[in-house]
């Protein structure tokens, strides 16, 4: 027979937890599930946190485990699972999950989708293999690593700008790649970008392939205008194209925008009744630590008048 709780979070990023924490204030059995072997999300891979108020410079893997200690602390149950399936079965929602080698089923009054977002990849020869070994997608989390080195920074939005900038003041030479001739980032950032000048950017440039033994020791690119090839030596490759919601496992209970995000306003309220998307998921205007963590209290607010409305009905 299925464990039933009132409530089920599914992510134990800052989203996450901070359901998880709410919902237990609010006094509901709170259940939360996690497919990886820690909570926190990208807060994680965060070298330092600067802008969550109160904690200055935060190293993000100690505010992930202080976020997990809150909630466990307060008594939520935890399971270390990954969700192959979700079920709307009216005011039952059947959450199915792997349990080693078989499946295991658990029921929810509500649940609380906050799977946050995974960074998109270039799907090039040679990333897989050197992720971890020179390709990174955090330059605040890895970018000391290079000192003094060359580095490259793939994208052209205000993430792949910042990361230029930040690595700009570390490494010997920076290479910006784009694949168009003018950038999506920030006027304000591109002004300071283009003052940097150990900056070079690649327009109209894209890598065909990262390599390297080892580790990464030079990209494979094609200058699209010009239809030229050329091997460019750097010792590591940042890549900033973009991030992509969590969403594979839902394409049949909720709603989505253009992008694949859940739609769910600043309430976390879904079109389908009973389920709520919290954090990096959810159609919002800005995806930071700091929202995602109101989206669990905004979230856990919305699943209290969904149950006071069930009961007068």
């Amino acid at each position: 027979m299925a464990e039933k709780y009132d409530l089920a979070v599914i992510g134990s990023g800052p989203a996450g937890l901070s359901a998880a924490v709410y919902g237990k204030r609010a006094g509901f059995a709170v259940l939360v599930l996690e497919k990886n072997p820690m909570s926190g999300g990208q807060v994680l891979n965060t070298y330092e946190v600067d802008n969550y108020l109160g904690m200055p410079g935060i190293n993000g893997f100690e505010m992930g485990m202080k976020f997990r200690q809150h909630a466990e602390d307060m008594g939520v149950v935890f399971e270390n699972a990954e969700v192959t399936e979700l079920a709307d079965a009216g005011d039952r929602k059947v959450i199915t999950v792997k349990d080693g080698d078989s499946e295991k089923d658990y029921e929810a009054d509500a649940v609380i989708i906050a799977t946050g977002a995974s960074h998109a990849l270039l799907q090039v020869p040679g990333e897989k293999e050197l992720t971890g070994h020179g390709v990174s997608y955090c330059a605040t989390c890895d970018g000391a690593f290079f000192r003094n080195k060359v580095t490259a920074v793939v994208g052209g939005g205000d993430v792949a700008v910042e990361d230029a900038i930040f690595l700009s003041r570390i490494c010997e030479k920076v290479y910006l790649i784009h694949r168009r001739d003018s950038l999506r980032a920030a006027k304000s950032l591109q002004d300071t970008l283009f003052q940097c000048a150990n900056v070079e950017v690649l327009w109209d440039s894209v890598v065909e392939e990262i390599c390297g033994q080892e580790k990464v020791e030079a990209l494979k690119l094609r200058h699209l205008k010009e239809e030229r090839a050329e091997e460019l030596s750097v010792d590591g490759v940042f890549i900033a194209v973009g991030i992509r919601p969590n969403t594979e496992l839902l394409q049949n209970i909720v709603t989505y925008d253009e992008g694949g995000y859940i739609l769910a306003g600043e309430d976390c309220v879904t079109q389908t009744p009973g389920f709520f998307a919290a954090g990096d998921v959810r159609t919002k205007q800005l995806r930071q630590i700091v929202t995602a963590v109101a989206d669990g209290a905004n979230a856990v607010t919305s699943v209290e008048k969904y149950f006071i409305k069930k009961k007068k009905e």
